[in-house]
């Protein structure tokens, strides 16, 4: 887990991945023949195998964040997110701004001190816009430092204990994970695989379009995590999926349906290596399989998820069996992987 705390603790914002991708580019370039950076920013790592089928392998680096927008003349920040947030998880949090040099300060709510309130002001729920960075140091100071669009990410540890591992990012820095263990496992796919790290899936799976139209893939496989709402008080809520459960094998999700041969597969793959798993609906939400499904005339794709509790906050968690279970199933999927998987049906 020790590759899987280094990629959660490194910075990387969607549209600010250059640091992740420094990481990324270290790991995988031992396992590839082949190995660049396009345009936009993906990386793109090349297994050459048998020539067709090409099977696209899309795990996002980005991570959900904010930008500053505006520095007040007190030195207080203002932030734009990057991302979907709940409002109700940020108060009083440690953060960074990555300006000229990693700034820490803290996020906190403005108003009234608990202190200071009255019933009425303990009612109102919290606005993304209620909220400001305090960097402890003068205006003076914070404006050699920082400048309008600098990133901004929490400060959190990634944990392990009990089954679990714990910390911000696992969406999808634990996909990216499974994905670099995948790499160095496959030896001899039947067809070329492209593994595609990829950027800005936060703010529209934009990385994975335009890496897709590039490859041209026969099969696309996301890997990223998906909802685990096996906790208290979700009575009456779709679990989704459970930790514990095994891999998670994507059936639906509001960006994509899974090609149900692949689906099938994926299936039998796990019931003839003894892979745990489990079968998932996602009502909201999406992932790269969604953008790879419509690049050029088509892509019969599918997502491998990691379930995972708590997701867009900076205690995510997973359990460690379901994360190798996803691991072992994303490469027993390439090596098997061939073109009669998704040969289109005669007319």
């Amino acid at each position: 887990m020790q590759l899987l705390k280094e990629l959660t603790e490194t910075p990387g914002v969607a549209g600010r991945e250059e640091r992740i991708r420094e990481v990324v580019l270290k790991q995988l370039k031992p396992h590839v023949d082949s190995i660049e950076v396009d345009a936009l920013g993906n990386v793109i790592g090349l297994k050459k195998g048998g020539g067709r089928p090409r099977i696209m392998v899309a795990a996002h680096m980005d991570q959900i964040g904010f930008l500053v927008s505006h520095i007040d003349d007190r030195g207080f920040l203002r932030f734009a997110p990057v991302g979907g947030f709940d409002p109700r998880v940020l108060n009083a949090r440690h953060c960074y701004v990555h300006g000229r040099k990693d700034v820490r300060g803290v996020m906190a709510m403005g108003g009234k001190p608990t202190h200071l309130q009255d019933e009425e002001d303990r009612k109102k729920a919290p606005k993304l816009t209620d909220y400001y960075i305090d960097l402890g140091l003068p205006v003076n100071k914070v404006k050699q430092l920082v400048e309008v669009g600098d990133p901004v990410t929490f400060a959190q540890e990634t944990v392990t204990f009990g089954d679990c591992v714990a910390g911000q990012c696992l969406d999808d820095r634990v996909g990216v994970y499974v994905l670099l263990e995948a790499a160095k496992r496959v030896k001899k796919p039947k067809g070329d695989v492209y593994w595609v790290v990829t950027v800005q899936e936060e703010v529209g799976l934009r990385g994975a379009l335009t890496s897709a139209y590039g490859i041209e893939p026969d099969i696309g496989i996301a890997v990223d995590i998906t909802i685990a709402a096996d906790t208290p008080m979700t009575d009456g809520a779709p679990r989704v999926s459970e930790l514990g459960g095994g891999a998670a094998i994507k059936v639906m999700d509001s960006a994509s349906i899974s090609d149900p041969r692949l689906v099938q597969q994926c299936r039998a793959l796990c019931e003839k290596h003894r892979i745990p798993y489990q079968l998932e609906i996602l009502p909201r939400g999406g992932t790269d399989a969604g953008a790879v499904q419509r690049a050029r005339a088509g892509v019969p794709a599918i997502t491998l998820s990691i379930p995972t509790r708590y997701a867009h906050t900076i205690i995510e968690m997973a359990n460690r069996g379901d994360i190798e279970a996803t691991v072992a199933l994303l490469t027993r999927t390439v090596e098997a992987a061939t073109s009669a998987w998704v040969k289109p049906p005669k007319v």
